[in-house]
């Protein structure tokens, strides 16, 4: 089945308001800027995301956020984003922070069809017991807090248990892929990628190279097909696109 689109527009144009989205990429390494630049130009609002991050200013989905388009987020890493923090402290915006380890263990979860799995991280903390702040009201009072979890004890150690996730959506970036949505990952852009394709009911990966059905070698496809719906070749220029949030060189 061949699922290659004629654009990054077409593939994302049914994404609805209110749709829940998983986003590859970690900090503004391998996200899918042109798929991210897409819904933004679409219009959908009222989103629930799920990735690592929420992008900076007015880069990745910083520029969703900018626009008020972003409801929910769920993520490990809040920093490099001022616009994040004012949303979120002024209770514009609803955040769900997750270790992040669990973070990636819940979208690969919720992948492979495991609704929920035990783990040791955020024992003994707010991450178990509950109360951390969800959603602020205006005047800066906790208006929705997360509930107590579930703990038990396996060999005389405190287990969690979280629950996987599954959205509507995922959108993610490759560096190869074929027709059928076989992919490759390249260095950091391996960070969260595979795990929130996973984790899409309906997948949109965007791949710097396009190549024909077999020339990957099924020891280097790192996410077969069959999780992937919809893919979008980038042009040579999006491809050699690559944003950096933090420079340093040497004087």
């Amino acid at each position: 089945m061949d699922k290659v689109r004629a654009s990054a527009a077409e593939a994302i144009a049914d994404i609805p308001d209110g749709a829940s989205l998983a986003v590859g990429g970690f900090g503004l390494s391998g996200i899918p800027d042109v798929l991210i630049q897409a819904l933004h130009a679409q219009g959908a609002t009222g989103l629930e995301v799920v990735s690592n991050n929420c992008g900076v200013d007015g880069r990745g989905l910083g520029v969703l956020l900018a626009d008020g388009r972003i409801a929910r987020v769920t993520g490990s890493y809040v920093g490099e984003n001022k616009e994040f923090a004012r949303q979120y402290l002024s209770g514009e915006l609803e955040v769900e922070l997750v270790p992040q380890g669990t973070l990636a263990e819940r979208l690969r979860a919720g992948g492979a069809g495991i609704p929920a799995f035990y783990t040791p991280a955020g024992v003994g903390t707010q991450v178990a017991r509950g109360g951390l702040p969800w959603r602020y009201a205006a005047d800066g009072t906790v208006a929705l807090a997360s509930p107590p979890k579930e703990t038990r004890d396996f060999a005389d150690r405190t287990y969690v248990l979280e629950h996987g996730i599954t959205t509507d959506f995922a959108l993610v970036r490759a560096w190869r892929g074929d027709h059928h949505g076989n992919l490759v990952f390249r260095k950091s852009a391996a960070n969260f990628n595979p795990l929130a394709a996973m984790a899409g009911r309906i997948t949109v990966a965007e791949v710097e190279e396009l190549v024909e059905p077999g020339e990957l070698s099924p020891d280097e496809v790192h996410l077969p097909g069959v999780f992937v719906q919809r893919v979008v070749e980038l042009t040579t220029a999006q491809a050699a696109e690559k944003q950096i949030e933090k420079r340093t060189v040497r004087a």
